[in-house]
């Protein structure tokens, strides 16, 4: 018998796999074989050979926005000559050179910096700015020290000078720091180490929230001092200051409204810690209260206060002061 041939009624499942589905449709610029991935292609080459872009990228790869630079001739010129640590200088290509980019050439080289040429769209990216005088200095960032090691070194060196004959040695060796309560001004905070390394302080002590950091500002109105003094950051300067009383140290608060005149309070010849806040709100509550004793400085009514680095020079001379009229009275 014959079979009558014909589609049959049905698939049965047969088809099911050549009907599932495949995802999304491509773009037009993703298929290889379309018009539009290749236009893709060639506007990337194109913009890959912008020269703005190029110097973006040749700029992204020497620094970045958290980099500290100093920028300008006379600027780059000062942080060399008070020895900024640095690591790199960028030099404008085809610079029209004076005497001061023949010196910033010339300390660069004898401090061993590397040296960089770049075009103008680089050194522009490079300094974030376009006023840059075609000399861009990077700096290194500085070391900052823990409180417990400054403390542990200012305790050692009293305690071998205890035997010494000399009182004036004896007591100016015991331990003197400055803390920085919200002052935020660099060039106040390299004020302020240049005084503390100029009467003997060992350390200056620093909050790492809402303070100045010790930025190449910083550095160079220090005058280099910043090479010698230790700076210490910490998290809460209420309990670092907690923690040094715990050691036997006494605080002192720099303050207009203090119950006493600076190198006066009694705890000058004493471990000690003087501490100053900022010109506008002084200093925090809890630091207050966590001070032995106010001290203010005596100024003309014609005057509301005192820059913050001013007030730490006086203050830290009163100290010094106080404690040289203690050796003479035991000598």
């Amino acid at each position: 018998m014959a079979i009558k041939k014909g589609p049959t009624k049905g698939s049965g499942g047969k088809h099911r796999n050549a009907l599932r589905g495949r995802g999304a449709t491509p773009k037009a610029e993703d298929r290889v074989y379309h018009k539009a991935y290749r236009a893709k292609k060639i506007a990337d080459r194109r913009k890959m050979a912008d020269p703005r872009l190029a110097a973006r990228r040749r700029a992204a790869k020497f620094t970045s926005d958290s980099d500290d630079l100093v920028i300008g001739r006379n600027a780059v010129l000062e942080a060399l000559r008070v020895g900024v640590p640095s690591s790199q200088l960028y030099i404008a290509a085809r610079i029209e050179h004076d005497d001061r980019t023949r010196e910033i050439v010339k300390l660069a080289s004898a401090n061993g910096l590397s040296l960089m040429e770049a075009d103008r769209l680089e050194m522009d990216r490079i300094a974030h700015s376009s006023n840059h005088q075609g000399v861009v200095l990077k700096v290194q960032p500085f070391e900052y020290s823990s409180l417990a090691e400054l403390a542990d070194r200012a305790e050692k060196k009293a305690r071998a000078m205890e035997a010494a004959n000399s009182a004036a040695a004896r007591i100016n060796a015991r331990p003197l720091f400055i803390a920085l309560d919200g002052v935020t001004d660099p060039q106040n905070l390299g004020a302020v180490i240049r005084s503390a390394a100029a009467f003997g302080a060992n350390g200056v002590i620093l909050p790492e929230r809402r303070s100045a950091s010790v930025t190449a500002a910083a550095w160079k109105v220090s005058a280099g001092a910043a090479a010698h003094m230790p700076v210490a950051r910490v998290v809460n300067l209420n309990k670092a200051i907690d923690g040094l009383k715990e050691r036997g140290y006494y605080v002192v608060g720099l303050d207009g409204g203090g119950d006493a005149l600076v190198g006066e309070t009694g705890f000058e010849t004493d471990p000690l810690v003087v501490v100053l806040g900022s010109e506008g709100s002084g200093l925090s509550r809890l630091v207050r209260e966590a001070c032995d004793s106010i001290a203010g400085i005596p100024i003309s009514n014609m005057v509301e206060s005192l820059n913050a680095s001013v007030a730490a020079g006086i203050s830290l001379y009163a100290v010094a002061r106080a404690r040289r009229e203690a050796a003479a009275a035991q000598a």
